[in-house]
């Protein structure tokens, strides 16, 4: 690739000066020495003009003939992504030449050396804004990839919100103590990701879906404040927040109620969003129960700044003569409605195109609706099984007028609320209905303990450790659906920062609890019993969180996908595209770890 005149060079004692980003008016007349990769070219009549880049910033870097001819003839063939070096006089740009877009666009380095340090082959998409390339190509060419401006601002949020939070944690008096990536299987969440032990053949670690035991297990020895930045690995199917391996902001703390528990979240994220994004946040944050959230919003983790709400109608079907509503409310589910006000720029053949998303990616049954025209006639193909009386009900409790457009749900309560959570979400910000406020944050508290699967068995909500609140208790014998949790969650824009509880702290409730869902005595002490074992040794009151570093770099990078936000990341299907993993092993790995691969059939 390089001829003789531009063989490679090391730097020998030449060193930067400066960086690309730090030429500024205030070096003009001074020799610096900058380094980075060629990101533009251009030959303007024989004089040769290349973009420098580094990780701060660019500067445009010229090679004329009559300030060095060697210079100028090795520039000849620099080409895109070469690394290079060059030494050169500052000089102030004429006024029509400056470039209002770069940050150094004032300047420019007139170059009397130039070393190449290392040719490139042509990347396989511009090292720009917008890549242009689908996002299988960007994570195969990862290291181009994360040449790009989003990815290194991202990362450097990552970076600035790892130390702000740290240094939050720190100063309220928490411990930076780390857990162990071997641990043992528990059924406490998504599947386990299984290490085989050469020692003991036939067994195996798991690694750890979060430090959740073992935080526990701290307060019980005594360390009252614990933190750490934890790797976490799941092994559950991919979307874009979620990865199989994963960074959560883990912490725990002993002798303290809820409140003692917010008030450190809170100060935490403020703390952390000032430090990596300058953003202030309000004080205190809003609160918002779980049963309120999930029926103005139709989730658990709402952005209020979305100016549209949902309404319950499930009370005034249940006598209608309306079957198809009728009968699921008969068979428990629930009726909601999304009123859109001012509806006129939502044409008909938009409502088609929601209802046929609906089924196809939400998996509703369908969707109801029904336009109420500027002269007040109702619209629909359902109006013709509502009563006037029906119609009222559903006018005063909506608070609908011409104009007005009335989406419908009937179904389960989780999938009817989902639907229209998700429609909800969709037309307001396409119709413009937000307060203006760029950012959300609130605290959702007050979770329910159980919730029933879809077998109908009970299940918990979250986990299994989280303490009932005190006044529920005896319900977990007699009417365990009822009871409530201890349980709280930060919301940002939307997005679900992190969750967390006190946790039950005594043994006979953590045993009430796992007898509520179904564990035998023998199957609590098989997987559970050092812990139970350990609540009995005298355990503090305690409870913590664990926000979602990932996910909260997301929000504030104002990335779309948890794999803008990680250097490595995974694809949906869990493949590194880069280091082409996961992959076979030799036989003889295997055959040191007693294993032996059955593939399983094609189908």
């Amino acid at each position: 690739m390089t001829s003789e005149r531009t063989k490679l060079d090391a730097m020998g004692t030449l060193r930067r000066s400066h960086g690309c980003g730090q030429i500024d008016r205030s070096c003009v007349g001074e020799e610096v020495v900058v380094a980075g990769w060629a990101h533009r070219r251009r030959d303007h009549g024989g004089v040769i003009f290349v973009d420098l880049r580094d990780q701060g910033g660019l500067v445009q870097v010229v090679f004329r003939p009559e300030t060095s001819t060697e210079a100028h003839e090795r520039a000849g063939d620099i080409r895109s992504e070469w690394v290079i070096l060059a030494r050169g006089v500052v000089e102030a740009r004429s006024a029509e030449t400056v470039n209002a877009k770069m940050a150094t666009g004032e300047v420019e380095v007139n170059v009397h050396e130039l070393r190449v340090l290392n040719s490139a082959s042509p990347p396989p998409f511009p090292i720009e804004e917008e890549a242009g390339a689908d996002e299988s190509v960007r994570l195969k060419h990862r290291i181009h990839d994360l040449r790009r401006p989003p990815l290194q601002r991202a990362l450097a949020v990552r970076d600035a919100l790892s130390r702000a939070m740290r240094q939050s944690l720190s100063s309220q008096g928490f411990m930076d103590i780390e857990t162990p990536m071997l641990a043992r299987a528990t059924p406490e969440g998504a599947r386990d990701f299984l290490v085989p032990s050469r020692m003991h053949p036939g067994s195996f670690y798991a690694l750890p879906q979060s430090p959740q035991i073992m935080k526990q297990l701290l307060m019980v020895s005594g360390f009252e404040r614990y933190y750490q930045i934890a790797r976490c690995f799941r092994d559950e199917d991919q979307r874009a927040d979620r990865q199989l391996e994963f960074t959560q902001v883990d912490l725990e703390m002993s002798f303290v109620g809820v409140e003692e528990v917010l008030a450190v979240l809170e100060k935490t994220t403020r703390d952390g969003c000032l430090g990596a994004a300058g953003v202030e946040l309000p004080e205190p944050f809003p609160r918002m129960s779980y049963s309120e959230a999930m029926d103005r919003f139709g989730c658990d983790r709402p952005d209020t700044r979305i100016l549209l709400e949902l309404v319950d109608m499930t009370d005034l079907f249940s006598t209608s003569g309306f079957k198809a509503f009728k009968g699921v409310v008969d068979k428990g589910g629930i009726v909601k409605c999304l009123p859109v006000h001012d509806a006129d720029g939502i044409s008909r053949s938009e409502i088609d195109r929601l209802e046929s998303f609906v089924r196809k990616e939400l998996g509703a049954r369908g969707l109801g609706w029904i336009r109420i025209a500027e002269d007040g006639e109702w619209r629909s193909p359902i109006v013709k099984f509502l009563t006037e009386e029906e119609r009222a009900a559903i006018a005063e409790r909506s608070e609908a007028r011409p104009g007005s457009l009335l989406f419908f749900q009937a179904d389960v309560a989780d999938k009817a609320n989902a639907i229209l959570s998700r429609l909800r979400i969709d037309l307001g910000e396409k119709l413009g209905r937000v307060d203006g406020r760029d950012w959300d944050v609130l605290f959702v508290v007050d979770f329910p303990l159980f919730e029933r699967d879809d077998k109908g068995q009970l299940t918990y909500v979250h986990q299994p450790f989280v303490a009932p609140l005190e006044e529920d208790i005896p319900l977990l014998e007699t009417n365990p659906e009822a009871v409530r949790g201890t349980h709280y969650d930060v919301v940002m824009n939307g997005t679900e920062l992190g969750s967390g509880s006190l946790r039950n702290h005594r043994a006979d409730i953590q045993r009430d609890i796992l007898r509520a869902l179904g564990y035998s005595e023998e199957q609590m002490q098989q997987s559970f019993g050092f812990m139970l074992d350990a609540l009995e040794l005298g355990a503090p009151p305690h409870g913590g969180f664990a926000f979602g570093f990932d996910r909260m770099v997301m929000v504030l990078a104002g990335a779309d996908s948890l794999r803008d936000v990680v250097a490595f990341p995974k694809t949906q299907r869990g493949q590194d595209l880069l280091l082409e993993a996961p992959s076979p092993v030799a036989t003889d790995q295997l055959d040191e770890l007693s294993i032996r691969v059955r593939l399983p059939k094609p189908e």
